[in-house]
């Protein structure tokens, strides 16, 4: 039977069948959608040029890297079932299904048809891959009888480890959803619904269980259950979420992850589970997942536990850029309060996933506090993945780098590609989506998400309405909306007050600002100015808007000192800069070649100058600090005046390598004494 493809949202109306006794689930979904990144068009000077750059160059290399490091090969191999898988591990399918995924959504930026052409051709060679049934999984179907080592040598049996079967299938539903809904071609649904109609099939109560080592799986379901209507693709997505915790053959005494089965979030059911915990990338896509599914089948008990998870990393387990998954060994959240700063982690693959479990949350409680963290990612802990050219990367994001090598770090620079490179092509994948973070409706609320430069057209009460934003954020503070409805409405528009504007630096106690700010947010409707009510973080404007109505905000732009919990030992005496969303960092390039001996006592005043050569453009702070000064030939220590030069902290790392540091010493308390090589040290005569 022909599968009846549904505009995405439409589907969550119909009734669903229950996945454990046939009952029907509630009619459920977000109470708030996102306006569609078909009908955001951009004007930005921020992000668009970031944009154009992923449109330009960083999608295109990612092919490119595809085609030379034979991923593109394994495809080849597989539809003409012989060769030897050719590159290393089992989910590099993964990198071409994200890239498609990226320039699908790119397209609908910059129609282009030499890349459509292309894409055609590639989808193409995955069709020629599936199997007759559905199983698409080139390191098995190459040669069968020789699968990857860490497949197992039957489908499935390896799925909860390391085979990454399912973990392939959510990526290509992901990129199915993406290129049918820019493009409106079937050929790579087709594929995706084959062969999740196999997974359905294979899994499922009476059926094989598992919970999938590497989520992502579930929120593809979930996608395809929108497009088609489907119900047992939101069924299996709900069953695959259930299956968590209920595998006996982990030692919950143990306190290894692996062994526990926390790093897969394994070691207890999802409705059971209060803190982020385990590999942060595989958590934060089955939070993702949770989100949608309690949004679309009313549980009550996985809305508890997602928002308990929530707050557990937002108070504990975060760090001051956004990034989470602050232990190396497994790429994983550490303990609560756990976040070192010369081994800090923070996968890039994690802060694309943070951004959408955090839309997912705002979606379901329409409060802005979800923004404001989905926004401190956004600005910070995921744009430093990708250097100003577009072409090179950090897999982790570091938050110290100090020349010693006596101090354990992270990458220090960046590398145009990597082994594992699912980092490249997830942000080749979420750049181009931006246009879809910017507003939001749920009936007459219009929210304002993003402060992004660009229109909006959308329908409410039935009446054609177009939103014209314009700005200069994240630089400067002045925000304005052009709202010229085709005839009088009334409605509301929520424009998000952020939390950095009104004295919370998170929505926590993790961070504050060290000082009350010294100015407010102020509204002007028409030049007048407005007072107006407050709902969950947001300004609600209500009026009957007409034609051309103007809204100004004006957020206080200052630059401020912002200080961590006492439960968190390595921000002890410390503080880090924002302005704006913008958190920043001293660099060896800016600082005499160094970072890592600069002194921020509390009293210390920056000014803020806008370089327009600098590093594309930033707004740049300046402050007289003192710094600790080594006279190595007289065996002395002193410490000077000099000015501290800082630059948001996702343009580190693309001036050459060395010192970086985001967190400063408010106090000179103690000294210690790191002694390299003779020959390294210069000694007078």
């Amino acid at each position: 039977m022909k599968k009846i493809l549904l505009p995405l949202g439409f589907a969550a109306l119909l009734h669903l069948a229950g996945p454990a006794r046939g009952q029907a689930l509630p009619r459920s979904d977000y109470p708030i959608r996102a306006v569609s990144f078909t009908r955001v068009q951009l004007a930005d000077n921020f992000w668009l040029p970031r944009l154009k750059t992923n449109t330009e160059v960083t999608i295109p290399a990612s092919f490119q890297r595809c085609e030379a490091t034979n991923r593109v090969k394994n495809f080849e191999m597989a539809a003409a079932r012989t060769g030897k898988f050719a590159t290393i591990f089992p989910f590099d399918d993964t990198d071409i299904y994200k890239t498609i995924e990226g320039a699908s959504y790119s397209l609908r930026l910059y129609p282009d048809e030499q890349l459509d052409q292309y894409l055609d051709a590639l989808i193409a060679k995955v069709a020629a891959a599936q199997e007759p049934d559905g199983y698409l999984y080139t390191a098995r179907t190459i040669d069968p009888a020789h699968p990857h080592a860490w497949a197992g040598p039957e489908r499935w049996v390896k799925e909860r480890e390391l085979s990454h079967e399912l973990y392939n299938a959510g990526h290509l539903y992901e990129a199915a959803v993406a290129h049918y809904e820019a493009t409106g071609k079937r050929s790579l649904l087709t594929i995706a619904l084959q062969n999740a109609d196999l997974v359905c099939a294979v899994f499922g109560p009476g059926k094989r269980n598992v919970a999938p080592g590497h989520e992502i799986v579930e929120m593809g379901l979930v996608k395809l259950y929108r497009v088609t209507g489907e119900a047992k693709y939101l069924t299996t997505a709900k069953f695959f979420l259930d299956q968590r915790g209920q595998y006996d053959g982990y030692d919950p005494q143990s306190p290894d992850p692996w062994r526990n089965g926390s790093y897969w979030q394994d070691d207890k059911p999802v409705v059971a589970q209060r803190e982020a915990e385990g590999h942060a990338v595989r958590a934060e896509y089955l939070y993702s997942a949770m989100a949608d599914v309690a949004a679309l089948t009313g549980n009550q008990a996985l809305l508890l536990a997602v928002d308990s998870i929530w707050q557990n990393m937002v108070s504990r387990k975060m760090y001051v850029t956004g990034g989470t998954g602050a232990v190396p060994g497994g790429e994983r959240f550490g303990a609560n309060y756990e976040l070192p700063n010369t081994t800090a982690y923070n996968e890039t693959c994690a802060a694309v996933a943070n951004v959408y479990w955090n839309q997912r949350m705002f979606q379901l409680h329409g409060d802005a506090k979800y923004v404001d963290v989905l926004e401190k990612v956004l600005y910070n802990g995921l744009i430093s993945g990708v250097g100003l050219d577009g072409k090179s990367f950090f897999y982790s994001n570091a938050m110290q780098i100090r020349s010693s090598t006596s101090f354990p770090q992270t990458e220090p620079q960046r590398a145009g590609w990597f082994d594992c490179s699912c980092c490249p092509t997830n942000l080749a994948r979420l750049m181009p989506s931006l246009p879809g973070y910017v507003y939001a409706q749920n009936g007459r609320d219009v929210y304002a998400n993003l402060f992004i430069s660009g229109t909006t057209n959308l329908m409410v009460n039935r009446t054609a309405v177009r939103i014209i934003q314009q700005n200069n954020y994240p630089w400067e503070g002045q925000l304005k909306f052009t709202v010229s409805p085709a005839s009088p409405t009334d409605f509301n528009l929520l424009v998000r007050l952020p939390g950095w504007a009104q004295d919370e630096a998170i929505p926590s106690d993790l961070y504050r600002f060290a000082a009350p700010a010294q100015a407010n947010i102020s509204v002007s409707i028409n030049s007048r100015p407005v007072s107006y009510v407050t709902r969950r973080g947001y300004a609600v404007l209500s009026r009957k808007w007409r034609p051309g109505d103007v809204v100004e905000v004006l957020l206080p732009m200052e630059v401020r000192q912002v200080v961590a919990s006492s439960q968190v030992p390595a921000d002890q005496g410390k503080i880090a800069l924002q302005r704006g969303p913008l958190v920043y960092c001293a660099e060896w390039k800016d600082n005499g070649g160094k970072a890592s001996n600069l002194i921020v006592p509390a009293v210390t005043t920056f000014a803020a100058r806008w370089q327009p050569d600098m590093l594309n453009g930033i707004m740049q702070l300046t402050a007289p600090v003192p710094a600790v000064q080594i006279d190595a030939a007289n065996y002395s220590i002193s410490t000077t005046r000099q000015t501290l030069t800082a630059i948001p902290y996702y343009a580190w790392a693309n001036r050459g390598k060395g010192e970086m540091t985001v967190w400063f010493p408010q106090h000179l308390t103690d000294v210690e004494l790191i002694s390299r090589r003779p020959a390294e040290v210069t000694v007078g005569k």
